[in-house]
Protein backbone atom coordinates (compact mmCIF):
# COMPACT_ATOMS: atom_id res chain seq x y z
CA UNK A 1 0.00 0.00 0.00
CA UNK A 2 1.40 3.45 -0.87
CA UNK A 3 2.17 5.96 1.84
CA UNK A 4 1.56 9.70 1.75
CA UNK A 5 5.23 10.23 0.96
CA UNK A 6 5.01 7.88 -2.02
CA UNK A 7 2.53 10.14 -3.81
CA UNK A 8 5.22 12.78 -4.31
CA UNK A 9 3.00 15.43 -5.88
CA UNK A 10 3.66 19.13 -5.45
CA UNK A 11 0.72 21.53 -5.09
CA UNK A 12 1.40 22.68 -8.66
CA UNK A 13 1.27 19.07 -9.93
CA UNK A 14 -2.04 18.42 -8.17
CA UNK A 15 -3.56 21.67 -9.43
CA UNK A 16 -2.50 20.86 -12.98
CA UNK A 17 -4.15 17.43 -12.78
CA UNK A 18 -7.42 18.97 -11.70
CA UNK A 19 -7.13 21.67 -14.36
CA UNK A 20 -7.09 18.90 -16.97
CA UNK A 21 -10.20 17.11 -15.66
CA UNK A 22 -12.24 20.16 -14.63
CA UNK A 23 -14.90 20.03 -17.35
CA UNK A 24 -15.78 16.37 -16.71
CA UNK A 25 -14.98 16.25 -13.01
CA UNK A 26 -18.54 16.21 -11.66
CA UNK A 27 -19.71 13.72 -14.30
CA UNK A 28 -16.86 11.35 -13.48
CA UNK A 29 -17.63 11.61 -9.77
CA UNK A 30 -21.20 10.53 -10.46
CA UNK A 31 -20.07 7.60 -12.60
CA UNK A 32 -17.34 6.37 -10.26
CA UNK A 33 -19.59 6.43 -7.19
CA UNK A 34 -22.74 5.18 -8.95
CA UNK A 35 -24.46 8.39 -7.89
CA UNK A 36 -23.59 8.00 -4.19
CA UNK A 37 -21.65 11.26 -4.27
CA UNK A 38 -24.95 13.15 -4.48
CA UNK A 39 -26.16 11.55 -1.24
CA UNK A 40 -22.80 12.31 0.37
CA UNK A 41 -23.05 15.97 -0.68
CA UNK A 42 -26.47 16.29 0.92
CA UNK A 43 -25.11 14.72 4.13
CA UNK A 44 -22.26 17.25 4.17
CA UNK A 45 -24.68 20.15 3.74
CA UNK A 46 -26.75 18.85 6.65
CA UNK A 47 -23.59 18.54 8.78
CA UNK A 48 -22.60 22.13 7.97
CA UNK A 49 -26.16 23.29 8.73
CA UNK A 50 -25.69 26.61 6.92
CA UNK A 51 -27.67 29.54 8.28
CA UNK A 52 -28.65 32.72 6.42
CA UNK A 53 -25.86 35.26 6.45
CA UNK A 54 -23.14 32.90 7.67
CA UNK A 55 -19.75 33.18 6.01
CA UNK A 56 -18.42 29.77 4.96
CA UNK A 57 -15.05 28.89 3.46
CA UNK A 58 -15.52 25.94 1.12
CA UNK A 59 -11.96 24.77 0.50
CA UNK A 60 -11.18 22.50 -2.47
CA UNK A 61 -14.57 23.55 -3.80
CA UNK A 62 -13.59 22.80 -7.38
CA UNK A 63 -16.43 23.74 -9.71
CA UNK A 64 -18.62 24.99 -6.86
CA UNK A 65 -20.97 22.00 -6.68
CA UNK A 66 -20.50 21.84 -2.91
CA UNK A 67 -20.98 25.60 -2.48
CA UNK A 68 -24.25 25.86 -4.41
CA UNK A 69 -26.50 24.39 -1.66
CA UNK A 70 -24.80 26.59 0.95
CA UNK A 71 -25.73 29.69 -1.04
CA UNK A 72 -29.23 28.35 -1.66
CA UNK A 73 -29.65 28.08 2.14
CA UNK A 74 -28.86 31.78 2.49
CA UNK A 75 -25.24 31.46 3.63
CA UNK A 76 -22.37 33.27 1.88
CA UNK A 77 -19.89 30.63 0.67
CA UNK A 78 -16.43 31.39 -0.63
CA UNK A 79 -15.57 28.45 -2.92
CA UNK A 80 -11.78 28.29 -2.76
CA UNK A 81 -9.46 26.09 -4.82
CA UNK A 82 -5.88 25.90 -6.04
CA UNK A 83 -6.92 24.73 -9.53
CA UNK A 84 -7.57 27.65 -11.85
CA UNK A 85 -9.19 25.27 -14.33
CA UNK A 86 -11.72 24.18 -11.73
CA UNK A 87 -12.42 27.79 -10.75
CA UNK A 88 -12.90 28.82 -14.37
CA UNK A 89 -15.41 26.02 -14.93
CA UNK A 90 -17.18 26.91 -11.68
CA UNK A 91 -17.47 30.61 -12.51
CA UNK A 92 -19.09 29.73 -15.84
CA UNK A 93 -21.64 27.47 -14.12
CA UNK A 94 -22.36 29.60 -11.05
CA UNK A 95 -21.55 33.23 -11.85
CA UNK A 96 -23.25 34.39 -8.65
CA UNK A 97 -20.71 32.60 -6.41
CA UNK A 98 -17.51 34.30 -5.23
CA UNK A 99 -14.78 31.91 -6.38
CA UNK A 100 -11.33 32.48 -4.88
CA UNK A 101 -7.95 31.04 -5.86
CA UNK A 102 -6.23 29.84 -2.70
CA UNK A 103 -3.75 27.36 -1.28
CA UNK A 104 -4.96 25.26 1.66
CA UNK A 105 -1.67 25.89 3.44
CA UNK A 106 -1.84 29.69 3.08
CA UNK A 107 -5.46 30.78 2.73
CA UNK A 108 -6.00 34.35 1.48
CA UNK A 109 -8.26 35.24 4.42
CA UNK A 110 -7.83 37.07 7.71
CA UNK A 111 -7.90 35.33 11.07
CA UNK A 112 -11.36 34.40 12.40
CA UNK A 113 -13.11 35.32 9.13
CA UNK A 114 -15.63 32.48 8.89
CA UNK A 115 -18.51 31.00 10.85
CA UNK A 116 -17.75 27.62 9.29
CA UNK A 117 -15.09 26.01 7.11
CA UNK A 118 -15.46 22.86 5.07
CA UNK A 119 -13.49 20.69 2.68
CA UNK A 120 -14.79 17.70 0.73
CA UNK A 121 -12.45 15.11 -0.81
CA UNK A 122 -9.59 17.58 -0.93
CA UNK A 123 -7.75 17.33 2.38
CA UNK A 124 -5.79 14.30 1.21
CA UNK A 125 -4.50 16.39 -1.72
CA UNK A 126 -2.78 18.88 0.59
CA UNK A 127 0.83 18.00 1.29
CA UNK A 128 0.73 18.71 5.03
CA UNK A 129 -2.54 17.58 6.62
CA UNK A 130 -1.78 18.99 10.08
CA UNK A 131 -0.80 22.36 8.65
CA UNK A 132 -3.98 22.49 6.53
CA UNK A 133 -6.14 21.70 9.56
CA UNK A 134 -4.38 24.44 11.52
CA UNK A 135 -4.85 26.89 8.65
CA UNK A 136 -8.58 26.13 8.55
CA UNK A 137 -8.71 26.77 12.28
CA UNK A 138 -6.89 30.09 11.85
CA UNK A 139 -9.61 31.48 9.57
CA UNK A 140 -12.50 30.20 11.76
CA UNK A 141 -14.05 32.44 14.39
CA UNK A 142 -14.07 31.19 18.02
CA UNK A 143 -16.95 28.75 18.39
CA UNK A 144 -17.11 28.19 14.64
CA UNK A 145 -17.09 24.74 13.07
CA UNK A 146 -15.31 22.60 10.53
CA UNK A 147 -16.85 19.85 8.41
CA UNK A 148 -14.55 17.49 6.52
CA UNK A 149 -15.79 14.87 4.07
CA UNK A 150 -13.16 12.45 2.88
CA UNK A 151 -12.83 8.93 1.57
CA UNK A 152 -12.05 6.72 4.53
CA UNK A 153 -11.83 3.13 5.77
CA UNK A 154 -14.85 0.78 5.64
CA UNK A 155 -15.50 -0.55 9.13
CA UNK A 156 -16.59 -4.11 8.21
CA UNK A 157 -13.67 -6.36 7.22
CA UNK A 158 -15.25 -8.20 4.24
CA UNK A 159 -16.67 -4.97 2.85
CA UNK A 160 -13.26 -3.32 3.26
CA UNK A 161 -11.65 -6.07 1.16
CA UNK A 162 -14.29 -5.65 -1.55
CA UNK A 163 -13.77 -1.89 -1.54
CA UNK A 164 -9.99 -2.24 -1.83
CA UNK A 165 -10.52 -4.59 -4.78
CA UNK A 166 -12.82 -2.03 -6.41
CA UNK A 167 -10.26 0.73 -5.94
CA UNK A 168 -7.44 -1.27 -7.45
CA UNK A 169 -9.25 -3.14 -10.24
CA UNK A 170 -12.49 -1.40 -11.19
CA UNK A 171 -11.77 2.29 -10.64
CA UNK A 172 -8.74 2.25 -12.97
CA UNK A 173 -11.11 1.28 -15.79
CA UNK A 174 -12.45 4.82 -15.67
CA UNK A 175 -9.08 6.00 -16.95
CA UNK A 176 -10.20 5.04 -20.44
CA UNK A 177 -13.02 7.60 -20.18
CA UNK A 178 -10.69 10.28 -18.90
CA UNK A 179 -8.44 12.70 -20.73
CA UNK A 180 -5.93 12.43 -17.88
CA UNK A 181 -5.28 8.85 -16.72
CA UNK A 182 -2.57 9.84 -14.19
CA UNK A 183 -5.15 11.90 -12.30
CA UNK A 184 -7.20 8.76 -11.65
CA UNK A 185 -4.11 6.74 -10.74
CA UNK A 186 -3.39 9.43 -8.16
CA UNK A 187 -6.98 9.25 -6.92
CA UNK A 188 -6.64 5.55 -6.10
CA UNK A 189 -3.20 5.96 -4.51
CA UNK A 190 -4.27 8.90 -2.35
CA UNK A 191 -7.37 7.08 -1.06
CA UNK A 192 -5.37 3.97 -0.16
CA UNK A 193 -2.78 6.06 1.66
CA UNK A 194 -5.26 8.15 3.63
CA UNK A 195 -5.53 7.63 7.43
CA UNK A 196 -8.58 5.99 8.97
CA UNK A 197 -11.30 7.78 10.93
CA UNK A 198 -9.70 7.77 14.42
CA UNK A 199 -6.35 8.85 13.01
CA UNK A 200 -7.84 11.84 11.20
CA UNK A 201 -9.76 12.76 14.35
CA UNK A 202 -6.46 12.71 16.24
CA UNK A 203 -4.85 15.01 13.68
CA UNK A 204 -7.74 17.44 14.08
CA UNK A 205 -7.28 17.50 17.84
CA UNK A 206 -3.54 18.06 17.43
CA UNK A 207 -4.29 21.02 15.15
CA UNK A 208 -6.42 22.59 17.88
CA UNK A 209 -9.97 21.62 16.97
CA UNK A 210 -12.23 20.56 19.84
CA UNK A 211 -15.21 18.21 20.31
CA UNK A 212 -14.12 16.23 17.25
CA UNK A 213 -16.50 13.54 16.05
CA UNK A 214 -17.19 11.61 12.87
CA UNK A 215 -20.01 9.85 11.06
CA UNK A 216 -19.53 7.06 8.53
CA UNK A 217 -21.36 7.05 5.21
CA UNK A 218 -21.83 3.96 3.03
CA UNK A 219 -20.16 1.72 5.59
CA UNK A 220 -17.14 3.99 6.01
CA UNK A 221 -16.25 4.51 2.34
CA UNK A 222 -16.69 8.16 3.25
CA UNK A 223 -16.54 9.74 6.70
CA UNK A 224 -17.72 13.18 7.76
CA UNK A 225 -15.56 14.64 10.54
CA UNK A 226 -16.71 17.66 12.52
CA UNK A 227 -15.00 19.87 15.06
CA UNK A 228 -15.32 23.24 16.74
CA UNK A 229 -12.91 26.11 17.22
CA UNK A 230 -12.10 26.89 20.87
Amino acid sequence: MPTRADLNKSPTDVAAMFDDVARRYDLMNDLMTAGQVRLWRRAVTRAINPAPGELICDLAAGTGTSSRPLADAGAVPFPTDLSLGMLSTGRARYPDLSFVAGDGLALPYRDASFDAVTISYGLRNVQDTRAALAELLRVTRPGGRVVIAEFSTPVWGPFRKTYDWYLQHVLPAFESASTNAPAYDYLVESILAWPDQPTLAGLMLEAGWRRVQWKNLTGGIVAIHRGWAP
